[in-house]
């Protein structure tokens, strides 16, 4: 027979409702809660049920032609400017965001003035709207910097949005790594540069993974920044200053054509393979750090 630990307060489900029912506002906020996580979920599968239904019957080989045309208006183009658009994006702002974080956390003193201004910065940037990231990057990227509608305008402009969300997830994760750690390295003497790197970024790699998990999801989905930064030209990019359209983007252009709905909905049940298994790698990647 299996017992608990004295103190612990072990109730069966008819005490659990009795309970409830003695404390009529914690069953309504417990009936909220329940309804608000039916519809959610619910929503999630509608979602993913409308529109496997309507993308899957369109799935073909025309689809995942090397090359684009009017006849088989193929994706391909489109999933590689989609890889190399997040790879780049990546590369600009995840260092930037990590080792901003490493410095708000492990370095500034606390009640720094910078601080404040960086922390209340950053939070500004992440509620700005995605066009006027676009704008920007057109007048800046695009216009100011001659760079014209390519592949890099794009992924420096996205990197400017994911920037706020890579640091602020990465300074919690690193604000959760218990402070002992940090002690006991210090106590080996171990610098503190030494300890950020092998002691305190390690243990916070679950969460900086996530933060970059959710920056993943967010480039593979923009559309609006992409339309004035890197353009609709269906290829794929012979380069950095080359144009190209990310899966989003294709997707938004079949559509608002009216010509290719149906592949449309088909470029969306790719869209979101590919977020999964972009999710998936990430998952087993913090896995192996973590085990490391």
């Amino acid at each position: 027979m299996r017992r608990h630990p004295k103190g612990v307060n072990r109730q069966t489900l008819p005490q659990r409702v009795r309970a409830y029912l003695r404390q009529p506002l914690s069953l309504l906020l417990l009936l909220l809660v329940a309804a608000a996580a039916v519809v959610t979920v619910g929503a999630l599968f509608f979602i993913l049920i409308h529109i496997l239904v309507k993308g899957i019957p369109y799935l073909t080989p025309e689809l995942f032609a090397l090359e684009y045309n009017s006849e088989n208006v193929s994706m391909f183009p489109a999933i590689i400017t989609t890889l190399e658009m997040t790879a780049l994006s990546l590369l600009i702002a995840a260092p930037l965001g990590i080792f901003s974080a490493v410095y708000l956390v492990e370095y500034a003193r606390r009640g720094n003035k910078l601080v404040n201004v960086i922390r209340m910065t950053a939070e500004t940037l992440s509620g700005i709207p995605s066009i006027v990231y676009g704008l920007f990057g057109m007048l800046f990227f695009v216009t100011a910097l001659r760079w014209s509608f390519s592949l890099l305008a794009g992924a420096c402009t996205l990197a400017i949005m994911i920037l706020p969300l890579i640091m602020r997830t990465t300074e919690e994760a690193l604000r959760s790594v218990p402070d002992m750690y940090r002690e006991a390295s210090f106590g080996l003497g171990a610098g503190r540069l030494r300890t950020v790197f092998r002691i305190v970024l390690p243990a916070a790699v679950p969460g900086i993974l996530a933060g970059i998990i959710l920056a993943i999801g967010r480039i593979v989905g923009e559309t609006a920044a992409l339309i004035y930064t890197a353009g609709t030209v269906a290829k794929i990019p012979d380069g950095l200053f080359s144009s190209g359209r990310t899966l989003a983007l294709h997707m938004y252009v079949l559509s608002t054509e009216g010509l290719h709905t149906n592949q449309a909905y088909a470029t969306a049940v790719v869209l979101l393979v590919t977020v999964l298994l972009i999710n998936a790698l990430s998952a087993v990647i913090a896995r192996r750090l973590t085990k490391a």
